[in-house]
């Protein structure tokens, strides 16, 4: 045999010297929770090692992280029913606590990249990512009500905006509304093919955002769709989005490379908590290794076409790396 493939995997140095995919502390963004309050830590049950965080403990958790080398964060708001209604008027509130940690965590770190989330459901008391009216979701109304949330995000200081509402035309809606205003340095990351998915469920858990009634399936795309993600993508894109995202990731490699193969902006893949937590269940239960699994995972995502990894494994995944 002339060719014997086995060659180029005999040491752990030659397989290091050939392979195709590596992942860095630089390619991650990491979602974190916050709560309102003082000196609050507390563990997301089906989220094992993952904390909603008070304002204060995630200053110090921020910092550690980017001790090891994590610079990007994206921060979701969890609110209590009471401040909660219809019209998510919270979300533009100046005084509300989520704007109010988005410019204390950019002034404490300018040099920290701090990502927000545009969508109603953290602040809806129909749990849902946009308006409701008689049942149905209303798409051109919802618009007014991002692009309010959006603007008061930007004058907090937020550097990237994740539009991750699937309504129609809120891409350019935003990109007009911060442009208008000033803040054409404010980037959008769009949630380009967000999947109606079962792998939501734990994060829906940490920010107690699960709509009332019915689901979203009439703004979030059906899983058995490949090509539509193409037409999310081209309209991102003609509207000013600055990153594509693919949200989940490991059910939906397919989509990440489809996006990267037909895209020249940057692909964005959010490796979301039921991802995370099915690892981490079966590591638990001793069924898996889970850094192995963790590990694995992250390097078929890069491996598809992420240029950008939103992963609640960031941390544990840049710990790895300094041993």
């Amino acid at each position: 045999m002339l060719r014997r493939p086995r060659r180029n995997r005999k040491s752990q140095v030659i397989r290091q010297m050939v392979e195709e995919t590596r992942l860095s502390v630089k390619d991650f963004i990491f979602p974190m929770f916050l709560i309102d309050g003082i000196n609050q830590k507390v563990e997301v049950s089906s989220m094992p090692g993952i904390f909603r965080y008070s304002l204060d403990l995630m200053l110090k958790e921020i910092e550690e992280c980017m001790n090891l080398g994590i610079m990007a964060f994206d921060i979701f708001p969890a609110y209590p029913e009471s401040k909660k209604d219809k019209y998510a008027s919270e979300s533009y509130n100046p005084d509300t606590f989520y704007l109010k940690a988005i410019h204390k965590i950019k002034t404490s770190f300018p040099e920290a990249v701090v990502m927000t989330d545009v969508a109603m459901d953290p602040y809806s008391s129909d749990g849902h990512d946009g308006l409701v009216q008689d049942g149905k979701i209303l798409n051109d109304e919802t618009l007014e009500i991002l692009g309010k949330m959006s603007l008061a995000q930007a004058q907090a200081g937020a550097d990237i905006l994740g539009p991750s509402d699937m309504m129609d035309g809120r891409v350019g809606c935003i990109r007009k509304i911060l442009d208008d205003n000033g803040f054409t340095d404010v980037s959008i990351m769009s949630y380009t093919a967000k999947y109606a998915s079962a792998f939501y469920g734990p994060f829906r858990d940490a920010l107690d955002s699960a709509p009332k009634l019915g689901d979203k399936k009439t703004y979030q795309m059906d899983p058995a769709n490949y090509y539509e993600a193409l037409i999310e993508a081209g309209l991102d894109t003609e509207e000013g989005a600055d990153f594509l995202m693919v949200k989940p990731a490991l059910a939906y490699l397919d989509v990440i490379r489809l996006l990267k193969d037909n895209s020249n902006l940057p692909i964005a893949a959010y490796n979301v908590s039921g991802e995370y937590a099915m690892i981490k269940a079966s590591a638990q239960r001793g069924w898996l290794d889970g850094e192995r699994a963790m590990m694995e995972s992250l390097l078929s995502i890069k491996r598809a076409g992420a240029n950008i990894i939103l992963s609640y494994f960031a941390k544990e995944f840049a710990h790895l790396m300094r041993k």
